[in-house]
């Protein structure tokens, strides 16, 4: 695979036991990166890296609880023992939390929504920034929602966590600038078929909207891609969540 353009790339996915994380993880292993696979749930991992190896790529599986700090702090250490850097950084797991007035959110739901949509990047960039600054090119995505720049009723906490997402990867991004290649980009999925979507939209049928790979490739695609830092990807038609 040493033809491929992120050969000798090692790539952190979160959220990849399923969905568009662990198409953003497949597709990054097709391109030749060593892709550790994050998530809370060992057997979708172990399905992702299954499919990842049956088509001849590379991957670790690393079972985290992203709302244990010391936990990402350990995971950080162990790939910079292991490997010295990490090159390619994709935040994108997140919690959808209930949909419903802002006067009516929950405190102890939205306290939790924050930590894991927002907090637990905030550490994840906290712990791998020094293995980042050890990579030539460096690049970091984080996947958002419309509604991060969008506001819509009864989506102000999801959509909350998703703009403080932004905002702080775009900051980290232009603190970087100047101190070596760090590329920071946001994708926004558009509508895919996603558990997380069939949560929202229970009504909806699957069939009319994109697969998670198309998004995957798209991500890939992008993480392969000389783009400037601050660029914005959105993968589907406008207007969708």
């Amino acid at each position: 695979m040493t033809d491929l353009p992120l050969s000798d790339h090692i790539a952190l996915v979160t959220g990849a036991s399923r969905g568009i994380g662990a198409a953003t993880a497949r597709a990054l292993a097709a391109k030749g990166a060593h892709v550790i696979l994050v998530a809370r749930t060992v057997g979708g991992l172990e399905a992702t890296e299954d499919a990842i190896h049956s088509a001849g790529g590379t991957a670790t599986i690393a079972p985290l609880d992203l709302a244990d700090g010391d936990s990402i702090g350990r995971l950080a250490e162990a790939v910079g023992q292991r490997w010295g850097r990490l090159d390619l950084l994709v935040l994108n797991a997140a919690i959808l939390g209930t949909l419903t007035p802002v006067p009516s959110i929950d405190a102890t739901e939205f306290s939790r929504l924050l930590t894991l949509n927002v907090g637990a990047n905030q550490a994840l960039i906290a712990a791998f920034d020094p293995w980042m600054r050890q990579s030539r090119g460096p690049r970091l995505v984080a996947v958002t929602s419309s509604v991060g720049a969008h506001p819509r009723a009864y989506w102000g906490g999801y959509g909350a966590s998703k703009a403080a997402l932004e905002t702080l990867t775009l900051a980290y991004g232009d603190e970087m600038a100047g101190l070596g290649d760090m590329r920071v980009a946001i994708v926004d999925p558009g509508a895919t078929a996603t558990a997380m979507r069939t949560d929202a939209f229970p009504g909806e049928d699957p069939a009319t909207l994109k697969q998670p790979d198309v998004v995957g490739n798209a991500i890939a695609d992008l993480l392969a891609s000389d783009f400037p830092s601050g660029h914005r990807l959105r993968v589907g038609e406008p207007g969708s969540a």
